[in-house]
């Protein structure tokens, strides 16, 4: 077995692996990178890019079907399969290969391909063929997808997001569990291009909306497209020939049904990928789900001891946020450290901006609903304002006049604190709501800004004038107007 000596050994060449690479390179010229699968970066294979290419072509077709509404006569939507699929894959391995292509500034020597685990905090065992004894390690070794046993019972019908990407043409129907991020994506593009979909959740969750107003909303409007329960019950799921038979209890009686599929896309969650690390052998400190606590400023894992480790981790595989943009962050802060060990320094976190590329789209800024009530259960500390898009001047010209917008800002300081959004635009609005944010701009300081005239973001106004109403009438008037709507 080959014997390495480094100064830093990083698990993973994801958007996390990466950029611990470039930071960690600016302070030694000894590291490697390792992976255990192909290279290219979840989101240029499987996950944003190639989602997105296939949304694209979604909201085409949706659009045509649309057309009559503005008066322009559409003589059919015909969607062809195998082109849609053709150029999902053709632009797909552009991106992945992009990618790899960056990858050339690594030397050959430096990248390692096999699975890594730990002999002990300072040494990997990579495969059958090298044993690395580092000074530091990153882990970043990312996610996978994962789902309940009883969805077993799809057999070989069973898929992934990652498989979607691989098929030649549509199939006619795909059963959905989980209406997260990835499957209100996937499922409502499907359902646009002409699959047959239905959607099942558990818990009532709809993506990462907390709001439970805009979670009603989302609710009557993706139903309004297809069928979705958020909180189902699904008594089996059998494989039966070359279809999954879901037998399920109807959302709005106690009647049974069965209903028959070319597919099942399991979009459940993602699991960490620790479990074959070997991290008992660390010493690290880990939680209940067998991932290394770390401090999330300077990606930082500490032993069992409280002290602090050798080890960074960044990354899906930390479940922290989920992004790549986080990712990318996290790898940035990791790799720094690894380089600079000891001198650890805290890195910038970003404000949270999150979105879903659904129709209407999704987004969250700041702080989330859920924070705000877990420091707050009575949300007293907090004002809120809102509008709906239903009468909003552009959305109503582009006829995308569904959705609402909620606010949320601190009372006595009249920050914004954060904000959730279901509705037209929402990709745009979300960034700017995030960069104000992120700036700790009060209320009364973006009323100031300039709005043109007719564009989505006069909305924004409207529910900043609404925010800042209540923000004047002060907690008790407020918290009665949570409970009765705007202009209570």
């Amino acid at each position: 077995m080959q014997e390495r000596n480094v100064d830093i050994a990083i698990i993973g060449a994801g958007s996390a692996g990466l950029g611990a690479w470039h930071a960690a390179r600016q302070h030694t010229q000894s590291l490697v990178l390792i992976e255990s699968g192909a290279f290219g970066t979840t989101c240029a294979r499987v996950g944003c890019m190639p989602s997105k290419l296939l949304i694209a072509a979604a909201d085409v077709a949706q659009q045509a079907r649309d057309a009559e509404g503005f008066g322009v006569k559409v003589s059919g939507v015909t969607v062809n399969g195998p082109a849609v699929m053709e150029r999902v894959k053709r632009e797909r391995d552009r991106f992945v290969g992009s990618v790899i292509s960056s990858m050339s500034r690594i030397e050959d020597e430096d990248r390692i391909l096999g699975a890594a685990h730990f002999e002990d905090a300072n040494t990997l065992v990579v495969g059958d063929h090298t044993r690395i004894h580092a000074k530091r390690i990153v882990i970043a070794t990312g996610s996978r997808p994962t789902w309940p046993d009883f969805l077993n019972g799809a057999g070989d019908r069973l898929i992934i997001n990652d498989d979607i990407f691989d098929w030649d043409d549509l199939p006619e129907s795909v059963v959905v569990f989980g209406p997260g991020v990835i499957g209100l994506e996937l499922g409502q593009a499907l359902h646009h291009l002409g699959v047959r979909v239905r959607m099942f959740g558990v818990g009532g969750g709809i993506g990462p909306l907390g709001d439970p107003d805009l979670r009603k909303l989302a609710d009557q409007e993706f139903n309004a497209d297809f069928p979705l329960d958020p909180d189902a019950n699904v008594l089996r799921v059998e494989l039966e020939g070359e279809q999954v038979a879901v037998t399920f209890h109807c959302r709005d009686s106690d009647t049974e049904k069965t209903e028959h599929f070319d597919y099942l896309l399991a979009a459940t969650g993602r699991r960490p990928n620790v479990d074959k690390l070997e991290l008992k052998r660390t010493g690290l400190a880990l939680n209940e789900r067998g991932i290394p606590q770390f401090d999330r400023l300077t990606m930082q894992c500490r032993f069992d001891d409280g002290s602090l480790a050798p080890v960074f981790i960044a990354g899906d595989v930390n479940q922290d946020l989920p992004l790549l943009h986080e990712a990318s962050d996290e790898g940035r802060i990791a790799g720094d450290n690894a380089g600079r060990y000891p001198d650890i320094r805290a890195g910038r976190r970003r404000t949270p901006l999150a979105v879903v590329f659904s129709d209407p789209q999704i987004a969250s800024a700041g702080v989330s609903y859920a924070e705000l009530k877990r420091r707050d259960e009575s949300l007293a500390s907090i004002a809120v304002g809102e509008v709906s898009f239903e009468d909003q001047g552009r959305a109503s010209v582009m006829r995308q006049n569904r959705g609402k917008l909620r606010l949320y800002a601190e009372h006595g300081s009249g920050i914004l604190l954060g904000a959730e959004m279901f509705g037209p635009r929402a990709e745009h609005l979300g960034h700017l709501l995030a960069w104000a944010i992120d700036q700790r701009l009060t209320v009364e300081r973006l009323l100031e800004m300039p709005f043109y005239h007719p564009v989505v973001e006069e909305g924004l106004r409207t529910a900043l004038r609404d925010l800042n109403v209540n923000l004047r009438r002060g907690p008790a008037i407020t918290e009665r107007c949570l409970e009765c709507g705007p202009g209570a």
